[in-house]
């Protein structure tokens, strides 16, 4: 069912007059910060028992109170909840109502509080929330590349630099780069989480309140790891917000990353896919295509992501301490990089996992005598040959043009050994090369264990993270 939304002058009577103004529809937030609901009505539960636990309101004000604001809850929940606009916000839109429903005892629950650390609050609820939603899309996506890692690990392939061939590698080895950059990102989620787990409510406006408040016991229902340091601060601060926003903007760039090498990998340049439904569509005019629409997606979002990083700094530089009404900005570029980055990850899932790798395109690609330059190199370093002496040896025999050949070799320089040929093939050449995060299956093997260990912290990390989310879930269930 949608949810009801009323123009000023509605049925529901006047707007408190701190909303009232010539310019409410310019000043109203409604249309965005009405995804904060769930949170706002939490945080006024949390609040609502901190006063009860004070003294500053009795027990049975104070669970009128909280079952009035699940009702209201349910009311949103329904799409029943009757939005007005006029009202400016969601914060105003909820106590309104509240009001509506048990009349002076509803004016009671802003005792002791502010729009300010209000809206803080909900941020900081949602941005729990969002990153913990993320984490698990991040989990996903690393679990399909280890799986394709795994099951091409022994797969050679060309390793580029440049864009141009450079050495061999292996299909298992070169997923394994897109891998740990993306544990790098769910680390900095993680640590970003860590940050934004500090409740500012109790700051009110900036001064805090002469009534005996304490502002450790919301934090406490709520889960948060403690309150803030400075009642300024608190609700001046968006660090959590740009942050994340940085975070995800990277994030973004490893996946356009990923992105572009399925668009590559895709042409029939390149080939070394084949055609595959969850990569993307066809062509309305020409029958023979089929487009990486998923992987240039990935490509182009990621501009729109860092946008909106761009955007809130920009919002953000100059402020004055305390807050200001440009912070109403703050929301709408967060809540936009959520919602693009959660549907890259899961789109970038299920392509990965559909891949399927032409191994004979990618063997004779990989089996070009002239990725293993430095093989040959390394070759007269083991006979004692000087390295930059060894390199200048084999530019000037690739200068030629011959080919790369055992007896050419020897005939151009003696000092390359009986066992050259050997030297010489693309398989030997990966069994090699079994330093600490290289291509060889040993090295390959380590890696993934690696791998499937950080992967089970991460689901740790990551149940310890919900397990604040469930607290607001309580707080959102009618009691007994």
């Amino acid at each position: 069912m949608a949810a009801t939304v009323q123009s000023k002058g509605g049925p529901s009577g006047a707007p408190p007059s701190y909303v009232e103004s010539p310019a409410w529809r310019f000043l109203a937030s409604l249309p965005v910060d009405r995804k904060l609901a769930r949170y706002d009505v939490a945080g006024s539960i949390a609040h609502v028992q901190m006063l009860a636990a004070v003294g500053i309101l009795t027990i049975d004000e104070a669970g009128a109170l909280t079952k009035g604001l699940r009702a209201v809850h349910a009311a949103i929940v329904a799409g029943s909840f009757p939005w007005r606009e006029d009202l400016e916000d969601v914060h105003t839109n909820i106590e309104v109502s509240l009001t509506e429903r048990l009349g002076s005892l509803g004016a009671k629950v802003h005792t002791a509080r502010s729009r300010n650390d209000q809206i803080a609050l909900d941020e900081r609820l949602y941005l729990r929330e969002a990153i913990t939603a993320v984490r698990q899309e991040i989990l996903r996506l690393e679990l399909a590349l280890l799986d394709q890692a795994e099951a091409n690990a022994q797969v050679p392939m060309p390793g580029y630099t440049h864009l141009q061939r450079a050495q061999p590698v292996t299909v298992g080895h070169h997923l394994l780069a897109h891998f740990w950059p993306l544990v790098r990102d769910d680390q900095r989620l993680s640590d970003c989480f860590a940050r934004a787990n500090v409740s500012p409510l109790g700051a009110a406006a900036l001064a805090g309140s002469t009534l005996p408040i304490d502002p450790a016991i919301p934090a406490r229902i709520l889960g948060f790891a403690g309150t803030f340091e400075n009642s300024i601060d608190a609700v001046t601060d968006r660090d959590y917000f740009a942050e994340f926003l940085f975070d995800f903007s990277l994030l973004a760039v490893h996946l356009s990353s990923i992105g572009e090498e399925i668009v590559l990998w895709a042409s029939q340049e390149f080939a070394f896919l084949r055609p595959a439904a969850a990569l993307g569509s066809g062509s309305s005019l020409m029958p023979q295509k089929r487009n990486p629409d998923v992987a240039e997606l990935a490509r182009g979002k990621s501009g729109r992501v860092i946008g909106d990083l761009v955007s809130l700094l920009t919002t953000l530089k100059g402020l004055p301490q305390g807050y200001n009404r440009d912070l109403q900005e703050d929301k709408a570029p967060v809540f936009d990089a959520v919602d693009h980055v959660v549907a890259t990850l899961n789109a970038l899932t299920t392509a990965i996992s559909a891949l399927e790798f032409d191994e004979a395109r990618l063997l004779a690609a990989a089996s070009d005598p002239r990725l293993l330059a430095t093989d040959l190199a390394e070759h007269l370093v083991a006979r004692g040959v000087p390295f930059r002496e060894a390199h200048e040896t084999v530019a000037r025999y690739l200068a030629l043009g011959r080919p790369l050949e055992a007896k050419p070799l020897r005939g151009f320089d003696p000092r390359f050994g009986d066992d050259v040929q050997k030297v010489l093939d693309v398989r030997a050449s990966l069994a090699a090369r079994k330093t600490p995060g290289g291509p060889s299956l040993e090295a390959i093997r380590i890696q993934l264990a690696r791998a499937h260990d950080a992967v089970g912290l991460q689901r740790y990390s990551i149940s310890k993270h919900a397990e604040c989310i469930e607290l607001v879930d309580a707080l959102l269930k009618e009691g007994p």
